[in-house]
């Protein structure tokens, strides 16, 4: 008979691969996406990892009816949830792999809870989007919230024009119109709430926290998180690594998986 499905795992549709006796690894996808997007990363680490993949709540896959705007209203939540799967899943010492806004999830989770965490591997981070004094985060603040107010009015039209912009790699349409697609798959009440929380958040004063070791992997030329950002990160977390790939845009894991897996095996060799 097969187990029963925890309601943990049922909610953030746990999936799992691998090696069983392998060390934990965890992927978590940025906004607007769901694990598909790790398809063409996992399997380099199969072999010798025990890996899972999860859909935050909100995204494709996962429970919807399970989200709830109070508890969604910051990233703690989604936090909460990502301590709960590895409870769930009693894994101690696990690589989390986090792709934009999933790395502030992952920094967050880890100064709650460390035990549970043995590496951070921070895809595209970046703690805050907007620029203050003395800090460079890529957006000024009415940009964002014309951006946000955009996403409010035509939630459809914003994915159609955004995505691609993310994705960058014009030469390689077909990775912005999958972006396209999974903007599109998730609802847009869901999408324009998360995209508040994520564009607004500011986690600048969790990084000088972490204790985790932490690889950090920037991309050479990325709109969403540029090079000021993720120096910012490496010198705000102590011992950090910061990894810079010749891949552009903001989603190397659909435009350059294999130099995101390499990158990080290297880090945990």
């Amino acid at each position: 008979m097969p187990s029963e499905i925890s309601a943990v795992s049922r909610r953030n549709n746990v999936t799992a691969m691998g090696n069983p006796n392998g060390r934990a690894i965890v992927f978590a996808h940025g906004f607007g996406c769901n694990q598909h997007v790790w398809r063409h990363v996992t399997p380099a680490f199969l072999a010798e990892f025990r890996v899972y993949l999860f859909d935050h709540v909100g995204a494709r896959g996962s429970d919807t009816s399970a989200y709830n705007f109070g508890k969604y209203d910051s990233l703690h939540g989604y936090a909460d949830d990502l301590l709960e799967i590895l409870d769930d899943l009693d894994v101690t010492d696990a690589v989390f792999v986090g792709h934009s806004v999933s790395s502030m999830v992952g920094v967050l989770a880890a100064n709650r809870d460390s035990s549970r965490f043995g590496a951070l591997v921070l895809v595209g981070p970046s703690p805050r989007y907007i620029n203050a004094v003395g800090y460079e985060g890529g957006f000024e603040e009415e940009d964002i919230h014309a951006m946000l107010d955009d996403l409010d009015s035509n939630y459809f039209g914003w994915s159609s024009a955004m995505a691609p912009l993310m994705m960058g790699n014009a030469e390689q349409p077909e990775l912005g119109a999958e972006l396209t697609e999974n903007f599109c798959t998730t609802a847009p009440t869901i999408a324009r709430h998360f995209a508040r929380v994520t564009f607004l958040s500011d986690n600048r004063e969790d990084l000088p926290l972490v204790t985790t070791p932490t690889l950090i992997v920037q991309c050479a030329s990325d709109i969403v998180a540029p090079a000021a950002v993720g120096r910012y990160v490496h010198e705000q977390i102590a011992g950090s690594t910061l990894v810079t790939l010749a891949a552009t845009g903001h989603i190397p894991n659909l435009s350059a998986p294999d130099e995101l897996a390499a990158a990080i095996l290297a880090y945990l060799e």
